[in-house]
């Protein structure tokens, strides 16, 4: 009867996990003829200027890289996680790879200031639970700051194309 229970736990858990966590921002799933997962590279939304989908390709692939590169037992991560297991240097270097690698990056779009706010908000988020010894690089690898980054510049890239077309 425990080992029901803390299977119905994990599977509970896992569930919930998924549903918050970020998408990959590079690569999205797709089940083949045979019944597998598979996964491939995400395309850019259409209509997007040459000059913004070169930023959320670049984006796109640095956040993955710093969040979900690895993968051991299911469970994804990425560099940040690697960085931040070293105490307060690996936190001070998670935080200037996330800002120097993504956000201003991003700025390149010309994103209004509230979404760069947003996304050093963030990154904000994300130094300060890594400050946490152990626990918090954990919590770290779950938040996945830098694919929620290249999310939001997805989505502000797509609403200002649909936008262009009803003008």
């Amino acid at each position: 009867m425990p080992q029901l229970l803390q299977k119905a736990g994990k599977q509970l858990f896992k569930k919930h996990l998924q549903r918050f966590a970020p998408q990959d921002p590079l690569y999205e799933c797709y089940t083949d003829s045979r019944g597998r997962q598979r996964r491939k590279q995400r395309e850019p939304p259409p209509g997007l200027p040459e000059r913004d989908a070169k930023v959320l390709r670049s984006v796109q692939r640095r956040a993955h890289y710093l969040d979900k590169s690895f993968s051991i037992a299911g469970f994804r991560f990425g560099w940040t996680f690697l960085l931040g297991i070293v105490p307060l240097a690996g936190d001070v270097a998670t935080a200037l790879l996330n800002y120097v690698l993504v956000v201003r990056k991003a700025r390149e779009a010309d994103i209004p200031q509230a979404l760069v706010q947003h996304m050093l908000f963030n990154n904000a988020v994300s130094v300060g639970v890594g400050l946490i010894p152990l626990v918090g690089d954990v919590l770290l690898a779950i938040y996945k700051a830098n694919s929620r980054n290249a999310a939001l510049l997805e989505k502000h890239l797509k609403t200002r194309v649909s936008e262009n077309v009803k003008i």
